[in-house]
């Protein structure tokens, strides 16, 4: 009991991302600069969606729930890991690992659902367009979001409490740059096996079933665009489809390493680059690719500098 009583009161240590690099300057360097990227370029997005009536559209309002989980995915880990490396230490307490874990299992989760929420989204454009604002109307979109929230918040309370009860009574030593459940596990004094493949078992669910209506999905979009006459209409269709499936491929390939692939099978090493993948490279990525090929966007980020002087002439 002292021991699992220790483990509640005691901080954990955080290895950071930069132990095993010789470079850690210049690493860190490019990490601050890809946050501040990502967040500048989420921010903005989201503004523009705000403030921009023609981006008032069912995609652009599940896209501004993308940019959402985007800024909230690398403001959860990424500024606590650059306080550890400014200030030579790791420690991070019981309590502020414990919110760590359940804001990026929320966001990780709520994000792979409004990913597949998307494709549909895509799948009735292209396929109903007719049916596409009764199919899509404000009730069906809001419902889409609740429910990606609603499953992020029950699977992180599930495994925020699951995780924080083993007791943790030998080294404090977290080989990561987060708390993230599989790295935890591997510090708890107590078999956690059993758990291990139940979590194992509900990555598979949590990815295999939206990846399932993805590809569903933009199986019936293909179809449809390889049947359109119009070349242009075409090119349109298939451009935007193949943006959404980068980011789900970018997403779910990083996650189903972690979650998928049993932890015997890749080095704490290799955890790190893999969830600063997720936590950081993704969510800079999302904003430009969609911003970059949206021509809606794109109009509205042009309206935007015009109305502050800074046109490019």
């Amino acid at each position: 009991m002292g021991d699992a009583n220790q483990s509640v009161t005691s901080d954990f240590i955080l290895v950071g991302l930069f132990s095993h690099s010789g470079s850690r300057q210049l690493l860190f360097s490019l990490v601050a600069a890809t946050f501040t990227v990502g967040l500048l370029g989420n921010t903005i997005l989201l503004f523009l969606i705000h403030m921009d009536s023609r981006l008032h559209t069912p995609m652009h309002f599940l896209l501004s729930q993308l940019s959402v989980f985007d800024v909230g995915f690398p403001l959860v880990a990424i500024p606590k890991m650059a306080s550890h490396f400014l200030q030579g230490e790791g420690s991070i307490s019981f309590e502020g690992c414990a919110a760590q874990i359940f804001f990026l299992t929320l966001l990780g989760v709520a994000e792979g659902i409004l990913l597949a929420l998307m494709s549909y989204d895509r799948y009735v454009a292209v396929c109903h367009p007719l049916q596409y604002p009764v199919l899509m109307r404000r009730q069906v979109c809001l419902l889409m979001v609740g429910s990606s929230w609603l499953a992020g918040v029950l699977n992180a309370s599930i495994q925020t409490s699951i995780t924080l009860h083993f007791p943790y009574c030998a080294s404090r030593i977290v080989d990561h740059f987060f708390c993230e459940v599989p790295a935890l596990l591997k510090l708890s004094c107590a078999d956690t096996s059993a758990y291990e493949l139940a979590l194992s078992t509900s990555g598979v669910l949590i990815l295999v079933l939206p990846l399932s209506l993805i590809a569903i999905s933009y199986g019936h979009v293909l179809g449809a665009v390889i049947c359109m006459r119009s070349e242009e209409a075409r090119n349109k269709a298939f451009t935007t489809c193949s943006l959404h499936i980068t980011v789900v491929g970018l997403f779910y390939g990083a996650a189903a390493f972690m979650y998928m692939v049993p932890g015997a099978y890749h080095s704490p090493h290799q955890d790190n680059v893999v969830s600063l993948f997720y936590s950081l490279v993704t969510p800079t990525l999302n904003p430009l690719i969609y911003s970059l090929r949206n021509r809606e966007v794109r109009m509205a980020l042009v309206k935007m500098l015009s109305r502050a002087g800074l046109r490019p002439k």
